[in-house]
């Protein structure tokens, strides 16, 4: 018996960016099979999630090693048949050298690749929804904001039951559960290219963090700083943490605890001129291994944050 298609279809993708000559240019693709001019992107593959997709699609329609910068939003549609497409956007900025690397060649799904400035690539893209997401990113252009570092918060996976361990609570370990999600998120957390790992000294924290560091083969700095003992002993310093990462404006994980998160969320904000809202306050109630990304202005740090996005697993 053949399994039923899922009722929505998911997609990422990202608008590739460059500056030349002091102007800002974007990355159109044109798709003969579909006689279109779009935004590289494409579906989410089983497994997967949106931002490990959008690496991946950037990779396959472009020939471009990328890294991903803030969200842009979604663009959501009705195919034909009824099934609804929410298509996932990210900035990626892209450097010269990635340009030089790129192993591009026309093919039956990508038949050119074009850039072109903001104005001109509005007036090309051939889908309005394509240029509502390019005006959100115009919109960054504008305000200097393009450029982003992020600090991801993530959660530890799916542990051990306090009231089933014998030993101490810090060295409770992931159950199978929550090593398969640390497994998950890893790929995904890579796309944002972190260049410093920072975990909570308890088990379920290394636990969690180690596929990233396996992936990316940095190693892990583990502090008790941002340990779940030290929240509740009061001798966390979770201020000072994220006041060291703010000031070397590089990407960055801190894997901690539900209790801690807020915390590192909340500071981040502070730090950042960044009103704790509605939405900010959901960002820092994470599950067992969601994280959520916090995109900085690498040149207005100060002046609040650029964008917020959480993420987990992929679904089962």
């Amino acid at each position: 018996m053949t399994a039923p298609l899922p009722s929505v279809v998911l997609a990422a993708g990202a608008i590739c960016w460059r500056e030349l000559d002091g102007k800002t240019q974007v990355l159109l693709v044109h798709r003969d099979g579909h006689g279109d001019v779009s935004f590289p992107k494409g579906k989410v593959d089983p497994g997967e999630t949106p931002p490990q997709t959008a690496i991946r699609e950037l990779r396959e329609e472009t020939g471009l090693s990328l890294v991903l910068g803030a969200p842009l939003g979604t663009t959501e549609y009705t195919l034909p048949g009824g099934r609804e497409k929410i298509v996932y956007y990210w900035s990626a900025e892209v450097p010269d050298e990635a340009i030089a690397a790129s192993t591009f060649s026309p093919n039956e799904e990508i038949a050119a690749l074009e850039w072109l400035p903001l104005k001109a690539a509005r007036a090309a893209l051939s889908y309005p929804r394509d240029r509502e997401v390019l005006d959100r990113f115009s919109a960054r252009v504008k305000a200097g904001t393009t450029r982003t570092f992020p600090i991801i918060a993530l959660r530890h996976g799916k542990a051990v039951s306090p009231g089933t361990w014998d030993g101490p609570d810090a060295t409770r370990p992931l159950l199978h559960r929550g090593i398969e999600q640390a497994a998950s998120v890893a790929p995904a957390i890579a796309a944002w290219a972190p260049e410093r790992l920072i975990s909570s000294t308890a088990a379920r924290c290394l636990a969690t963090i180690e596929p990233l560091a396996e992936l990316t083969g940095i190693a892990v700095r583990s502090t008790p700083a941002i340990s779940q003992d030290a929240y509740e002993d009061g001798t966390a310093k979770v201020k000072k943490v994220v006041r060291k990462r703010l000031e070397k404006r590089r990407p960055a994980v801190l894997c901690s605890h539900g209790p801690v998160l807020p915390q590192i969320i909340e500071a981040i904000a502070e730090a950042t001129g960044t009103a704790v809202d509605a939405p900010l306050k959901r960002a820092t109630m994470l599950s067992t291994a969601e994280y959520t990304v916090l995109h900085v202005s690498l040149d207005h740090p100060e002046h609040g944050l650029v964008a917020v996005e959480t993420h987990g697993p992929a679904l089962d």
